[in-house]
């Protein structure tokens, strides 16, 4: 009996183990009945929130501008009088400097892309609301948090609307960039992000048209097409080099409209 007992529970240590993280857990864990309890804050030993990703990169691969993802990070100045103020940047990077992002980071500033991108507004508006959000919640880390999709999603745009003076039918059409944002995020059973559907361009895109994954565990944490897991830039590569997208389709055991949205991803402004 103690070795079966002994053998279901290394059996559950090592399936946590694998689901969390691909590099070496440093934080220790209470194991079931009671859900795992991080001892460090926010596992900082996982592999999700390790820097790997330059700004530039980190913008091409969520279409965001460079200008407004380096503000988001590293802030930014602004005139006043005879001098200049400075915005304090609403994410804290993985590493500085210089500043390096994680893939938890690439999670805040995508969801950061729904708020921003489509109704620049000021970034010390956005900080009071994510502020006040955290504060009723007691989340620091709320932009994680898949809570995002019921109550503190709602908590956080009613304030940020109140803050800008959105009209009704713009927090109507905020809300659904908002959710349809939150819909490209899958999160574990922990309430951690695990993976990103990035938008194939920073121009309008279908919601429910998901061809490229990011996920901190495959392929480095490089965009790959969901679907079989190829990097979007060796396929892109691959067509620069002469090759046909039936030839690449046929390879990977992909189709051709795959191959197609991986090319798109990678040369999308």
């Amino acid at each position: 009996m103690r070795g079966a007992a002994k053998a279901r529970r290394l059996t559950r240590k090592v399936l946590l183990h694998s689901h969390i993280t691909a590099a070496e857990q440093h934080c220790s864990i209470t194991m079931p009945p009671n859900p795992p309890v991080f001892a460090c804050d926010m596992a900082k030993s996982d592999i999700r929130n390790q820097p790997a990703y330059t700004l530039a990169e980190a913008a091409r691969y969520l279409k965001v501008a460079p200008a407004t993802l380096r503000a988001w990070f590293v802030g930014r100045s602004y005139p006043v009088g005879d001098g200049q103020g400075h915005f304090r940047p609403l994410i804290k990077p993985a590493k500085t400097p210089p500043p390096t992002l994680s893939f938890w980071n690439l999670i805040e500033a995508h969801v950061l892309r729904s708020l921003r991108t489509d109704h620049g507004v000021s970034m010390d508006a956005l900080r009071r609301a994510i502020e006040y959000a955290q504060k009723k919640l007691g989340n620091d880390h709320l932009l994680l948090s898949p809570e995002l999709r019921t109550d503190a999603g709602k908590l956080l745009l009613a304030h940020y609307g109140d803050l800008i003076e959105l009209s009704a039918s713009g927090q109507i059409a905020m809300r659904r960039t908002f959710n349809e944002h939150l819909a490209r995020v899958e999160w574990d059973g922990w309430k951690f992000p695990v993976r990103l559907y990035p938008y194939i361009s920073s121009g309008v895109a279908i919601a429910d048209k998901r061809p490229v994954a990011i996920a901190a565990n495959i392929a480095f944490g490089r965009p790959v097409l969901a679907r079989g897991g190829i990097t979007t830039a060796a396929i892109a590569e691959r067509i620069d080099a002469g090759e046909s997208m039936a030839d690449l389709a046929e390879d990977y055991d992909l189709s051709a409209e795959e191959i197609e949205e991986a090319v798109l991803y990678e040369r999308a402004a």
